[in-house]
């Protein structure tokens, strides 16, 4: 599993255990800072650290001994030294960047351990999908570990994907040197059923000795959530209160408390450990989902850390969740999460526990990132032309594909509407009364029109429903590629005519977003890799996914992270209403359901 630039232990240990007899000069000695040890839970002022060959191999009072006329001295001047933080769950994709971009824009905040599921990807281009992202997660200056994807689709029979996962794909991927498990077993309904396709791959994972990741997105802690515990899941993050955290760890799961962009279940779970008094080992900060703007502005572990410690959370406990926790969880103890002998030389200098500001970043004992600026570079792969070519609608569309029919003869129906909920993945399943004009149901008020549009197979098909709580106003649309998790483009609008222009505008780009208003286009963010990444770097992604979310403002929107919701709407994993290439999908039954619920008059 080493990436191609990190020797093993075993091949370094006889320079290692030189180094701190003081035989050999270490390469890089970190001198007079205060060790945060995650191990004890200590802050032991007054010590150094000597490296070599990637890797610790002192750590301790006075490390003079390692030092030799070649080696490259770092004065911490009594800063703290603690380990690379770790993101135990994350999609790269989310950032709208590829695993290159992600490592350039991450790494000046002090993450250089990231455990990545890349089932988006997985969803359009299949296998040879996550193969590239492997592929070029191995190549960067930091350590990125992949977790098989599990469920492409993520609910088979309620959704149509680019490509399936199948048994025989997570046997194959567990072989290659970057896979640490499976990722999110997001089929929860399956696995709790006994969906043989689903247990076939959870038992392929443990049988090559790796970690199944878990997604359980249902409030019902009864035999459900039991049956799906014993059916393999060893983390989930899925979790959004209290209860659900201890329900968790009382069942022998890590609990992942998330932060991301649009995902805020961190202060509403650390309770269990700063009131309740749980033990925190089996707690875990991850972010899960973040975008190109969180990371340029904001920051990204770092942030998550800092946020569990506003929450009240014990700094070194804090940090223990978004380090050692994380390693422990995925066997890797040896090799990452701690500042001790024989791990990787992940290393950040920062000069406040509390605020931790990121002032220098080593990772495998090479300087990466010094005040704020990376300083290595991120080799990119060469992505293949049809990598880029993935958006296929069929036909040029129309304001007429986005009509909904009203039943013969009504004035007024009860439809049912897809309810958004800020900062939450979760939605609602709500109900309105809209009018029939010319035979036709209108949204109106705080209900707009969404659209799935198929991109996969250019069936030039398109499902319609209607969803609240953007609060859109005027004439507009916007249209996204992002969708998760079949990937095919969710369109939200007021306007029948700008949801045809946004729809038509990404199969003229190759993917990405867009909004449309009073039929002039506002705003553009180009995503031409499988419709869901750039290769520019993260700042231009983020200026542009920036001036999107001041279209989206300006058209009336005042959702947090709206773009982060929108981009879910199709998520038919998570409660309680979606929408599909199907129809309309009603989660906590698990089928399809009708999209008028009465005829008023």
């Amino acid at each position: 599993m080493k990436p191609s630039s990190m020797k093993s232990w075993a091949e370094v240990a006889p320079r290692l255990v030189a180094v701190a007899a003081g035989r050999q000069a270490a390469d890089l000695v970190i001198r007079n800072g205060i060790w945060v040890n995650v191990q004890s839970r200590e802050l032991l002022p007054n010590n150094d650290i000597a490296i070599a060959e990637g890797r610790i191999a002192y750590v301790g009072p006075d490390g003079s001994h390692c030092i030799g006329p070649e080696t490259q001295v770092i004065d911490a001047a009594g800063r703290h030294m603690l380990p690379g933080l770790c993101d135990a769950h994350m999609h790269i994709e989310s950032g709208m960047l590829t695993p290159a971009e992600f490592a350039r824009a991450v790494i000046p905040h002090g993450t250089t351990s990231m455990f990545t599921d890349p089932h988006e990807i997985a969803n359009v281009l299949g296998l040879e999908g996550v193969r590239l992202m492997h592929d070029e997660a191995l190549l960067q200056p930091l350590n990125i570990f992949t977790q098989m994807p599990s469920c492409a689709p993520s609910a088979p029979g309620l959704e149509t994907t680019g490509f399936e996962i199948t048994p025989d794909d997570v046997a194959e991927a567990m072989n290659w040197p970057g896979i640490v498990g499976l990722g999110e077993m997001m089929n929860f309904p399956a696995v709790v059923n006994g969906d043989v396709k689903m247990l076939a791959e959870i038992a392929a994972t443990q049988n090559a000795g790796k970690t199944v990741g878990g997604h359980y997105a249902s409030p019902d802690l009864g035999p459900a959530f039991h049956a799906y515990a014993a059916g393999g899941p060893a983390d989930d993050h899925e979790g959004t209160q209290e209860t659900d955290a201890i329900a968790r760890v009382r069942q022998g799961m890590r609990a992942m408390l998330r932060l991301g962009s649009a995902w805020y279940d961190i202060e509403s779970q650390i309770t269990a450990v700063t009131e309740k008094g749980l033990d925190p080992r089996n707690f875990i900060i991850c972010t899960d989902d973040c975008h190109s703007g969180t990371l340029v502005n904001e920051g990204h572990m770092n942030r998550a850390v800092r946020h569990a410690i506003e929450c009240g959370c014990d700094p070194l406990v804090a940090l223990q969740m978004a380090t050692i926790n994380t390693a422990n969880h995925f066997g890797l103890e040896r090799e990452i999460g701690s500042i001790a002998p024989g791990r990787r030389a992940d290393i950040i200098l920062s000069s406040d526990l509390r605020a931790l500001p990121i002032e220098t970043v080593i990772a495998r004992g090479q300087v990466v990132a010094e005040g704020g600026r990376i300083t290595v570079d991120c080799p990119h792969l060469d992505w293949p032309d049809h990598a880029r070519k993935t958006v296929h609608l069929g036909k040029t569309l129309a304001a007429e594909d986005f009509e909904i029919a009203a039943p013969a003869g009504a004035n007024s129906v009860r439809v049912k509407v897809i309810g958004v909920v800020e900062n939450q993945a979760p939605t609602k399943a709500l109900s309105a009364d809209l009018p029939v004009i010319d035979g036709r149901i209108e949204a109106e008020g705080e209900v707009c029109q969404i659209a799935l549009v198929e991109r996969h197979r250019a069936s030039g098909a398109v499902s319609n429903a209607f969803v609240q709580g953007f609060g859109y106003r005027g004439r507009m649309a916007m249209a996204s590629t992002v969708a998760h998790d079949s990937h095919h483009m969710i369109v939200v609008g007021t306007s029948r005519e700008d949801m045809a222009l946004a729809a038509n505008r990404l199969g003229e780009v190759g993917g990405g977003v867009v909004l449309f208003a009073d039929g002039v286009e506002q705003a553009l963010v180009e995503l031409p890799i499988a419709g869901l990444m750039s290769d520019d770097h993260a700042e231009t992604v983020a200026a542009k996914a920036e001036a999107l979310g001041a279209a989206m403002e300006a058209a009336g929107c005042r959702l947090n992270n709206a773009y982060m919701q929108h981009s879910l709407l199709a998520l038919v994993v998570i409660p309680e209403l979606r929408i599909s290439d199907k129809g309309l999908v009603d989660v906590t039954r698990f089928e399809v359901t009708d999209l008028i619920e009465k005829v008023l008059q």
